[in-house]
């Protein structure tokens, strides 16, 4: 058996840029070097971990010269935890690598020819803006090279925080997180010590056991708060316990589910929550209508920032009082019932049935009568039969996850004979890739990114497509 190649270690490597997924570019040799965790400017010594015929990917071993643009990250699990991983760059030089970002994507993945970008739109609150975070439950938590190099006896092995990247049973122990507004600190270390003092079973994820999962915490910008726990269904009374225990110590706790997870995924898409107490939802504002956000509704995580966003993609909408709107995930209806006001009517579709219940809620308590709302694979009620019963759409708004739209949505959207399509997306590789598909039909007009997410190398992003004229 012949040896493993041994990769090289570099030294004094300059970062010139940032790329894809937030990672820093250098040039080596005249290959591309990729490297995690640092910013342009620091000069590295680098082990390089795989190496191909025309890039490498390499881990910092040290950084020989900082960045001049290089700030002091306040957050204690900065450079372990894998969320925030640009707090150490400038808010406007993360805003300018963002915006590099979504026109790189456009041109290089989507082969698009663009107007020039509108500005990034910069976020009001670059800290303490999230408005719902998830934790896990983890028997095994993550240990830091710090704490194994110490020698010290590290006592009990069980995490309540985030996952470390790319390793599925791993937690990071969570004391702060600075994206959200407390209580929702809070409440999880209170809820981490009670376990803990109780002898409450964390999941363990290579053996598929244990009581506690997850637990999500919403604050909406009035105030209120929810708190999902998810648990497996081992241990009915010690649940009890817990959720009476939230309910005696945080009375600012508005809204308490539970819900209960046999899978051995997380996912709880597919399961159904169950109120506990407190109201059944919590409440959002947006541009003086209320919308009801409940455990399983998908609302923007940066509450200030989406009243920005979705006026944009009212003004990119262009109505004029007649236009036949359609919403693709619709989530609880906001774009729809925000553009509802400009529009004849106003059609969301949404796979997601809680969400789709709250979305007729919120028309209703808003006093909108022009909205209908569907539940269902959007691929599979987004068609000619739906343009039967509900007409052809003028415009076309779509908001839809990370992975983007399915060929058969971007196909009825082709033959919808829609005059403007606004698409946002969270993801600009993926929208690159539907909107070249759409390009069959529709040119790109506008470019109009905003950022959601200070602090990670996360973008959102909305194309305006406008037909073709023959």
């Amino acid at each position: 058996m012949g040896r493993k190649k041994q990769l090289p270690l570099l030294r004094g490597v300059t970062i010139t840029d940032i790329g894809s997924e937030g990672n820093a570019i250098a040039r080596v040799d005249d290959m591309v070097l990729f490297v995690p965790g640092v910013i342009p400017g620091d000069v590295i010594d680098v082990r390089v971990t795989k190496k191909k015929k025309r890039y490498m990917e390499g881990v910092a071993l040290s950084v020989i010269t900082p960045s001049p643009d290089r700030v002091s990250p306040p957050c204690r699990h900065f450079g372990i935890c894998g969320g925030c991983r640009w707090q150490h760059l400038p808010y406007e030089k993360q805003l300018y690598y963002k915006e590099k970002q979504v026109v790189d994507n456009l041109t290089r993945i989507g082969h698009l020819s663009l107007p020039d970008p509108d500005p990034i739109l910069g976020s009001e609150m670059d800290y303490h803006y999230r408005n719902k975070l998830e934790f896990t439950f983890s028997e095994r938590r993550w240990i830091t090279h710090e704490e194994a190099a110490s020698g010290a006896e590290l006592g009990n092995s069980q995490a309540l925080g985030f996952h470390i990247p790319g390793i599925f049973d791993k937690v990071l122990d969570i004391e702060e997180c600075l994206l959200m507004s407390e209580p929702s600190d809070s409440i999880r270390n209170e809820v981490r010590g009670y376990a803990k003092e109780r002898g409450l079973l964390f999941y363990d994820f290579r053996q598929h056991s244990g009581f506690l999962r997850n637990m999500i915490v919403r604050r909406s910008s009035g105030g209120e708060v929810m708190v999902v726990l998810v648990t497996t269904d081992s241990n009915d009374e010690e649940r009890t316990r817990l959720l009476d225990h939230l309910v005696r110590r945080f009375p600012e706790i508005t809204s308490l589910y539970y819900i209960i997870n046999t899978k051995k995924n997380d996912s709880i898409a597919d399961l159904a929550p169950v109120h506990y107490a407190g109201n059944g939802y919590i409440t959002e504002t947006l541009h003086g209508l209320r919308f009801r956000v409940g455990p399983k509704s998908f609302y923007q995580t940066n509450s200030r920032q989406a009243a920005r966003l979705y006026a944009i993609v009212k003004e990119l909408a262009q109505l004029g009082g007649e236009e036949n709107v359609y919403d693709l995930y619709t989530g609880t209806g906001t774009i729809a019932c925000y553009l509802s006001s400009g529009a004849s009517r106003v059609t969301g579709i949404e796979y997601i049935e809680e969400a789709v219940a709250d979305a007729r809620i919120n028309a209703a308590e808003n006093g909108i009568a022009n909205t209908a709302f569907f539940a269902g694979d959007i691929k599979d009620i987004f068609n000619e039969a739906m343009f039967e019963e509900r007409g052809r759409p003028d415009v076309i708004i779509t908001d839809p996850p990370r992975a983007g739209m399915h060929t058969d949505v971007i196909a009825a959207m082709l033959h919808s004979g829609a005059q403007r399509i606004v698409y946002v997306s969270c993801n600009p590789a993926t929208q690159a890739r539907d909107t070249e598909m759409l390009s069959q039909g529709y040119e790109v007009t506008r470019v109009a990114p905003v950022d959601m997410f200070p602090q990670t190398f996360h973008v959102e992003n909305i194309v305006l497509l406008e037909k073709k004229r023959n």
